[in-house]
């Protein structure tokens, strides 16, 4: 049994059933004339194979899905050319489906899913029409004169999964234009005149006057955004016509890495991952896809993977023109893939005449591994989207990129991979995967390493920066923020994280400008980026933009603890403080221990004047000063004399507000061990008048922290004699004898 891709044309008489009882011998000899005058020269025509013949229908398989439609579109002008001049009970009318699918190959003949989904989606064809599948079209929509009407999704008999189905419009006049589809904000949509009168007269009218509905307004006139002043260009998601889901993958990694490549030339303006695949599957035609995202130029491409060979077709499409600047087909051993980037790269670099830096040239030659397997694993950790996950999202992200690192030591993004996990679980102090020491120490080695392989790694450059101004090295972190930008200027969220570090550094109005920037790279940005987006504007005193920016990624992302902090000291700012309150509410709901001690610890990196103004917000919007909104009475507090005793060989015992149970131990020299049924570390304590601190190794990000203990006076745990209250915890404790 073989299987194999092909494209599958169904032909069906449309009443043959009615026909046959009037004229049963008249309507089979008309078949056979039409099959052996008009289908069988067109097939022969365009290749294709007469697989047989069905009752009053045929099956035929092409090898090229546009030869398929082409044959298709040709057949029904034929006889509708001839049903014009014959009498009205000797015409036959045929309906036609066309689908690129799998297909089963027994002997002669062929079945399977290609071909069931091609039966059904005939139905849906309009009498003397063409009916395709949603894989049939994204090939064919821009190869044929030809205009297409999107039905949406439709179920049909024994498949189980909806199917894409376009009506095909054979008037001239609509060629290469879609009507009916969905399309995203900003994306030309069809006049609303124009719906009612498809309501009203039914899908016949496009099939007579077509050009009616497709009267778009100028392309320049329907830009979301100006365009740039260099190239721009935006790189559509490959799609894999295998038939093999499991080389969507690798499809998807084509596309991000000519995106990435293309990101580190300084003379082209590139839209970033997200945006472009945020379009995937949706039915626009290039200019729609121009116009929405603000570009000149679109690249398109397939990908087809069998064993050892791949086959990538390519072109570069002027959208103001519609004209195809270059295109090209490759026919490779799948070892050659990262070849076949490095010409794609500098084709379309020579086709846009821009000029390269000896730096930028250097870089776009550099193959990231010559390892396949290590390539495979570490697009696996791309596509995970692991900021502000679950912890065995982290997990399998990290476990893909070792992975890659094992099979190839030298893969620089590899290693810069693990060091932006690292980074993101260091600076906000998530203990629930790596300790923040550890966490540190990965993203500072990972980092390092990635940069001593390939010393302009724009992502290993991030990392440092990112951990530099956590250190306080402001003038470090701006210029290694600098130098990620100038190795990759296109990537928004390099751009996006420079512009974070000039927010926090003082440099208001050019953070502003830096983030505008990275949301005109990704005008679909990620809740990610949202959110960096509204937190550099909330720093830069612009909470109107800000805020809009911040409920998207809090929308997106409910459960992550800055989208709500920000949130609500940007609504005070704002003047809202019903919204700043509801925020705070739901913040505590999810993290009751949040508290302004502890954000003013952690941020104790920021400019003084960013971080007193954040946290007057703050507590504006009702965050409590200390975990659990404890406030313990002035005449309870334990003084300094008193506080000294009980930390020289002293062992505490009790529990903390969760009911987790703890032992702490003191010896006389400023040390301390604390042990619960998961934590078991050590370090230093110092009272310092009435406040006692802390400094645990690994922990919040290795600061010495300072709290009070309390004579237990709340009903709340009778046996504990005292209450120690610190920015991460509050914990009911008796000294033991």
């Amino acid at each position: 049994m073989e299987r194999r891709l092909a494209a599958v044309f169904i032909a069906d008489v449309v009443g043959y059933s009615r026909l046959s009882q009037t004229d049963e011998e008249g309507t089979r000899v008309r078949f056979q004339a039409d099959l052996r005058e008009i289908f069988e020269p067109k097939i022969a025509e365009h290749q294709g194979r007469l697989v047989k013949t069905m009752g009053d229908g045929l099956l035929v398989e092409f090898h090229s899905v546009v030869a398929a439609l082409r044959c298709a579109v040709e057949v029904q002008r034929e006889k509708a050319e001839r049903n014009a001049a014959a009498p009205s009970e000797e015409r036959l009318v045929f309906r036609i489906g066309v689908n690129l699918g799998d297909i089963i190959v027994e002997d002669s003949d062929i079945q399977g899913d290609g071909v069931n989904i091609a039966e059904r989606i005939q139905t849906l064809a309009e009498p003397g029409g063409i009916a395709i599948s949603g894989t049939t079209y994204d090939q064919v929509k821009s190869k044929l004169p030809v205009g297409y009407v999107s039905l949406g999704e439709q179920g049909v008999k024994n498949i189980t999964e909806p199917i894409r189905v376009y009506r095909v419009v054979l008037d001239p006049a609509a060629a290469g234009k879609t009507v009916g589809a969905r399309r995203n904000m900003r994306r030309w949509r069809v006049p609303a005149l124009a719906v009612l009168v498809l309501a009203l007269l039914g899908a016949g009218v496009l099939w007579w006057k077509p050009a009616l509905f497709f009267q778009p307004a100028s392309l320049v006139e329907r830009f979301a955004y100006p365009l740039p002043d260099k190239p721009s260009v935006a790189v559509l998601p490959f799609i894999n016509v295998s038939g093999d889901t499991g080389h969507d993958r690798l499809a998807e990694g084509l596309t991000d890495d000519l995106i990435t490549e293309l990101s580190k030339v300084s003379g082209l303006f590139v839209i970033a991952r997200h945006s472009v695949f945020a379009i995937k599957g949706t039915a626009g035609k290039i200019q729609d896809v121009a116009a929405e995202l603000g570009v000149h130029y679109v690249l398109e491409g397939t990908l087809q993977r069998a064993d050892s060979r791949l086959r990538i077709n390519v072109k570069l499409i002027d959208a103001l023109t519609g004209l195809s600047l270059w295109a090209e087909r490759y026919d490779r051993q799948y070892a050659d893939l990262f070849a076949v980037q490095d010409d794609v790269t500098g084709k379309i670099i020579s086709a846009l005449e821009v000029k390269l830096s000896e730096g930028e040239r250097d870089q776009i030659a550099r193959i990231p591994t010559d390892n396949l397997e290590a390539y495979d694993y570490y697009l696996r950790a791309e596509q995970e989207g692991f900021y502000y996950s679950d912890v065995d999202t982290y997990r399998r992200t990290l476990s893909y990129y070792q992975r890659a690192i094992d099979l190839d030591p030298d893969f620089a993004n590899a290693h810069a991979g693990i060091a932006r996990v690292a980074v993101d679980v260091w600076r906000n102090d998530y203990n629930y995967l790596w300790s923040a020491a550890v966490a540190r120490k990965i993203a500072y080695d990972a980092a390092g390493q990635a940069l001593k392989i390939d010393p302009n790694n724009a992502r290993a450059h991030t990392v440092l920066a990112l951990l530099q101004l956590v250190d306080g090295r402001q003038s470090e972190a701006r210029n290694s923020a600098s130098r990620a930008v100038a190795a990759q200027p296109n990537d928004a969220e390099i751009v996006g994280n420079h512009a974070l570090i000039l927010a926090q550094t003082g440099s208001h109005s050019e953070a502003k400008a830096d983030m505008e920037k990275a949301l005109r790279l990704d005008p679909a940005p990620p809740p990610t980026l949202q959110l960096l987006a509204g937190i550099v504007f909330y720093i830069a005193r612009d909470s109107a933009r800000a805020v809009p920016l911040m409920e998207a990624a809090r929308d997106a992302l409910p459960k992550a603890e800055p989208s709500r902090e920000y949130l609500a000291a940007a609504y005070v700012d704002r003047g809202d403080q019903s919204l700043a309150s509801r925020e705070t509410g739901k913040l505590l709901e999810l993290f009751p221990d949040s508290n302004l001690t502890y954000y003013g610890y952690l941020y104790d990196y920021w400019r003084e004047d960013d971080l007193r103004r954040h946290l007057d917000g703050l507590r504006k919007a009702g965050v409590p000063e200390w975990p659990f909104g404890f406030s313990g009475a002035p005449a309870d507090q334990v003084g300094e004399a008193e506080l000294t005793t009980m930390v020289n060989n002293k062992l505490w015992r009790g529990k903390h507000k969760n009911g987790t149970e703890f032992v702490q131990y003191f010896d006389t020299g400023g040390n301390t061990a604390y042990r619960s049924a998961n934590t078991n570390i050590t370090g230093l304590v110092e009272v310092r008048g009435n406040r006692l601190c802390e400094r645990f190794g690994g922990y919040f990000l290795d600061r010495m922290v300072c709290g009070y203990v309390y004579r237990n006076t709340q009903p709340d745990h009778q046996d504990a004699e005292y209450i120690h209250v610190t920015p991460r915890a509050l914990m009911y404790f008796s000294i033991a004898p």
